[in-house]
Parts: structure tokens; C-alpha cells; sequence
């Protein structure tokens, strides 16, 4: 008899609107869990559950997640390059809307955060995202299920 794989969830948590969520899930399935961020963080008391503070600066937290996450583990971001890295090491990428990164769509997203950058630095405004409501809650839960199922079938 096979057990099922190791699987870690890694939260880019410094912006992460769906930390509890992610807790809560995880614990259901027993998974260990690393909370990033380049400060202190309240997180629940659980074996399973890892607070991780990096120094502050550009993509710290991102290097720690990229250097750990291997095939089958799930990274929680909204970090676009990120999500490019993780997916080159075989992990998945989930954003807290719930839509998952894949390597057919990072090409694209990346193409389009290159624009918005060259359009804001040129001065214009280009407003932010849409405001996070309870349906992007629902559908990360929905997303990071299907993920965690995904990888558990998934050999290493």
C-alpha cells in the first residue's frame, strides 16, 4: 500500500486575504503549511502550521518559497513571478480569487504585468484591483481543494 504524497501549502502572507481559509483546509487534510511574510503574523497554534518572517526587501519572501516549493506542493499568491517560478519546479499556484496559475496561462500574465508596469510608469493611473468579496473566498476554497486532490494523485 502507497501513501498518499508529502504535500506542503506555502502562503506569500504579507497580502494574503485568505489565510484562515487556507488554514482551515489544510488542517482537513493534515498539511503542513508555511506562512511567508517579511513580518510578524498572528497564526493559530498548530503543529502543522509554521510562521516563516524574512527580511524585509524585494522578493524575499518569494526566493524562500521558490528555493522550498517542489512537485505537488501548492503556493498561495498573488505574485505573478512567483507563480512562474513554483510552476518550473512542478508546485501549483493558486491566487486568493481562486484562479490557479498553469503553465498555459503564466506566459500571458506575466506579458500583461510587464504592460501595466510600463503603463504606470509612465504616470498614468491605472486603478487597482476590484475589491475581494465573498465569491473570490468561495472560489479559493472551491480551487484549493481541487489542488490538494490534484496533487495527491500526482507522483513524485
Amino acid at each position: 500500500m502507497t501513501s498518499a504524497p508529502v504535500i506542503t501549502i506555502f502562503i506569500d502572507a504579507d497580502a494574503c486575504p485568505v489565510k484562515d481559509e487556507t488554514y482551515r483546509v489544510a488542517a482537513r487534510y493534515g498539511l503542513k503549511t508555511f506562512v511567508v511574510s517579511n513580518s510578524f503574523m498572528q497564526i493559530p497554534a498548530s503543529p502543522l502550521i509554521e510562521r516563516v518572517i524574512v527580511d524585509a526587501g524585494p522578493d524575499i519572501a518569494d526566493d524562500w518559497i521558490a528555493e522550498r516549493a517542489t512537485k505537488g506542493d501548492i503556493v498561495v499568491t498573488n505574485d505573478i513571478p512567483l507563480a512562474d517560478r513554483v510552476l518550473k519546479s512542478g508546485a501549483a499556484a493558486i491566487k486568493p480569487n481562486g484562479q490557479p496559475f498553469t503553465p498555459d496561462s503564466i506566459g500571458a500574465a506575466l506579458a500583461q504585468r510587464s504592460i501595466m508596469e510600463h503603463i504606470r510608469s509612465t504616470g498614468e493611473i491605472t486603478g487597482g484591483p476590484r475589491p475581494f468579496d465573498r465569491a473570490d473566498r468561495s472560489r479559493f476554497l472551491q480551487a484549493l481543494d481541487t489542488a490538494i486532490q490534484k496533487s495527491r494523485r500526482t507522483p513524485r
